[in-house]
């Protein structure tokens, strides 16, 4: 069997002019990540990431810090949605800047923003449905390189992660607005830097764990 190692990204900066960079604690949250890994003789045989800034900051520092080596995939299908646009979607917002907001406000137009986005309602530039494509597109590009006894880690984000474990942890009910809920609860609690794993056997794959952060505590535990 292989094993599919999804991370998602550490803290990105919130309020900065610049959101796809990590913070000072998303860096360590990440350092933490790759020394935790390397402790329990965790070894890809491939490294894949998103396009964004924060994936590959997040991939260099756990990678260093876990020792190991090896080119990196980049593959954009691992992107994050443009959560900026469709929170500016928001009837609420229509157009107005939001940079302002602290973490509650803007969370709070985030959930409603995104409920519309999954239930189709308004204009985007990349639909629920597209996004929800692209992403299973991607990880059948993973997949196909997971075969017996090797790992693949892959850095994405955590609405990704969400995307894909509502569908793997029940996949014969694949309803639109059954995997929207599903996908709702899951990205409202993904940690910063943690882990989903998945098993790539000869019957399908199998959502083996979600949103694992063992090696987070105190100040290193974030959300967003």
């Amino acid at each position: 069997m292989g094993l599919v190692l999804m991370v998602r990204h550490g803290q990105a900066s919130f309020g900065a002019d610049d959101y796809d960079v990590l913070s000072p604690t998303g860096w360590e949250q990440v350092r933490l990540l790759g020394r935790w890994l390397a402790d329990r003789d965790v070894v890809p045989t491939s490294l894949v990431r998103g396009g964004m800034r924060r994936h590959r900051e997040t991939l260099e520092a756990m990678t260093e810090a876990a020792g190991w080596a090896g080119e990196v995939e980049v593959d954009p299908g691992w992107d994050e949605f443009d959560h900026l646009a469709v929170v500016a979607s928001h009837p609420e917002v229509a157009g107005a800047v939001t940079d302002g907001l602290d973490r509650r406000a803007f969370q709070r137009l985030f959930e409603e923003a995104t409920a519309r986005w999954t239930a189709g309602e308004g204009t985007y530039d990349e639909p629920w449905a597209a996004f929800v494509d692209r992403t299973r597109a991607a990880l059948d590009r993973v997949v196909a390189q997971a075969g017996s006894g090797r790992t693949v880690v892959v850095v994405t984000s955590g609405g990704v992660i969400g995307a894909l474990a509502s569908h793997l942890v029940d996949p014969d009910d694949d309803h639109p607005a059954s995997l929207a809920r599903r996908w709702a609860r899951t990205n409202a609690v993904m940690v910063n830097s943690s882990i989903t794993r998945v098993l790539v056997g000869p019957t399908g794959l199998r959502l083996l764990t979600l949103n694992e952060h063992p090696h987070l505590e105190g100040e290193h535990l974030t959300y967003r």
